[in-house]
């Protein structure tokens, strides 16, 4: 069983932020196909119901669903990785395009995997998004720019947030008040740590991959 599952999804692609792990299962999403067409990258699975791609591919790896489904075409890709035991979820082409609906669904699905023991990426153009669920990321001291945390269901409780320019020590943050918007790297390690619930972390994907743990 892979550990890793990389997902290309139909919103827009800017390239990979990392190679994709060896021995990884890599999965297209309806569109996504044509992300892995441009980089000469072959799916072990090609999924969706192909409204966004527009035609309907051919070969053994293909599996086709309706149009009238209970899930998106990423949330298909995500139960199918993690039917086949994968822990890590790295999503492209996830976060931008011009389905603002799709986005929103999409973090969710971070939450989604984050309440069955799995780690979700969404890497978009400009960042780099996952959902913080009773563990800690660490940022090295080389971390530039913008980290903005969302709660977006129930009250995230022990929220501490070290090395940042705007700290907290054991605080709660509710769905109804952004008070963890635009916060800044400064120089220093940063940590962000969740003791109960969760958060929707959002920071310059220059920064690149946290280091991550439980609590």
């Amino acid at each position: 069983m892979a550990a890793d599952c990389v997902v290309f999804c139909a919103g827009d692609f800017d390239g990979l932020a990392a190679p994709v792990p060896p021995g990884a299962l890599v999965v297209a999403a309806d569109g996504g196909l044509r992300h892995t067409r441009a980089l000469g990258l072959e799916p072990h699975v090609v999924l969706g119901d192909f409204d966004s791609l527009g035609e309907i591919p051919a070969g053994d790896n293909v599996l086709r669903h309706p149009v009238m489904k209970d899930d998106t075409d990423s949330m298909l890709a995500l139960r199918l990785g993690l039917e086949r035991g994968c822990k890590r979820f790295f999503l492209y082409g996830a976060m931008d395009g011009p389905r603002l609906d799709h986005t929103v669904a999409n973090f969710q699905a971070l939450e989604f995997l984050a309440r069955r023991g799995a780690a979700g990426w969404l890497i978009g153009r400009e960042l780099i998004g996952t959902a913080v669920r009773e563990e800690r990321l660490r940022f090295p001291g080389t971390a530039e720019g913008i980290l903005s945390l969302f709660c977006l269901s129930e009250p995230a409780e022990g929220v501490t947030l070290r090395g940042l320019l705007y700290p907290l020590e054991e605080a709660v943050l509710t769905p109804d008040v952004p008070l963890g918007v635009s916060n800044h790297f400064t120089g220093e390690a940063a940590e962000v740590s969740v003791r109960k619930g969760s958060l929707l972390a959002l920071w310059p994907r220059s920064v690149g991959f946290p280091d991550r743990g439980k609590w």
